[in-house]
């Protein structure tokens, strides 16, 4: 288990290299929600998204023959392109496996950054690559199964705990369980008495799936939301939310895409559906604590086009 601490040690080390995202307050989704909400824009982070947090730490601890030999890297999306921009930014070669489902725009970033970019047909697949890659030598910068990844990750959480008003729940969303795991971690240490809630999509359940089994499983995965699609959470990332997450919800991926609008709408920001998936799950933690509650949002990465967006919705029916 990570602590605090090391949460801190993490914040002291990728300070410089990232940046110290905005916390504030939205009305727009405090009138839509009927309770004061604050959200934490991961989204405005370098690469869009919070994955450069864990990425660029990972990589400022590789010794001199683990730079010389490159780095792999395994992602549906958003991870691919923190460890490819960062790793072009320190000049580390760079192998990102992804699924043929990660998003184009993804893939172009990841090239455009100077990394190999290599294409699985699905997402065990790209798992399984990169295992075969780091067998040849390759330093893994893996994107949840690393205490240093998580506790980078977890520096978003002690942000939020220094720079928001008053908290009663946080919600977080959920893919290999990296970022929360992190998060709250440092949420307890420094706001203890704040509920960390975790959300996944249906089609990607890898930590509902390991809470109910008592330790992590392999899950079929069939969400479009491919940068929570995770076919199983780590040990590492499973102690953590089973110690310190009050419940893990899922939603469907019409019910993301959806939040993905409503964001747009109502809070002016152009986010991801794995960070509009947290709305629908706000209204479900609202039916549960009551209308005192005071929620914070963190509004993972935005690293999704209009087109992207309008095509899904126009999948589900959606306006």
């Amino acid at each position: 288990m990570i602590t605090v601490a090391d949460v801190e040690a993490e914040a002291e080390r990728i300070a410089g290299h990232v940046v110290r995202t905005p916390t504030l307050s939205s009305p727009g989704l405090s009138g839509l929600l009927g309770v004061p909400v604050t959200t934490k824009l991961e989204l405005l982070q370098r690469t869009g998204s919070f994955k450069a947090r864990g990425a660029v730490a990972k990589l400022l601890t590789l010794t001199e023959a683990e730079r010389a030999a490159g780095v792999v890297a395994v992602s549906g999306g958003n991870h691919g392109i923190g460890v490819a921009v960062m790793a072009g930014a320190l000049d580390v070669e760079a192998t990102v496996v992804m699924p043929r489902s990660a998003p184009g725009r993804a893939v172009d970033i990841a090239k455009a950054s100077g990394a190999s970019v290599v294409l699985a047909d699905t997402m065990d697949g790209a798992f399984a690559l990169m295992d075969e890659l780091r067998a040849q030598g390759l330093t893994l910068v893996h994107p949840f199964d690393d205490p240093v990844v998580i506790a980078a990750q977890g520096t978003v959480g002690l942000e939020l705990a220094e720079d928001a008003g008053e908290l009663t729940d946080v919600l977080v969303s959920i893919g290999g369980g990296g970022l929360i795991s992190g998060v709250a971690a440092a949420l307890h240490a420094r706001r203890p008495g704040v509920r960390v809630w975790g959300v996944e999509t249906e089609g990607a359940r890898a930590m509902s799936a390991a809470l109910a089994a008592g330790g992590p499983v392999p899950v079929e995965l069939s969400s479009v939301v491919s940068t929570l699609s995770a076919p199983s959470v780590s040990r590492l990332t499973y102690e953590h939310v089973s110690a310190l997450v009050t419940e893990v919800l899922t939603v469907t991926d019409a019910e993301a895409v959806q939040g993905t609008l409503d964001l747009a709408d109502h809070a002016k920001v152009w986010a991801e559906p794995a960070a509009g998936c947290l709305l629908p799950a706000a209204r479900r933690v609202l039916e549960r604590v009551g209308d005192g509650a005071r929620l914070g949002l963190v509004v993972c990465g935005g690293n999704a086009t209009t087109a992207d967006v309008t095509a899904l919705a126009d999948r589900f029916g959606l306006r």
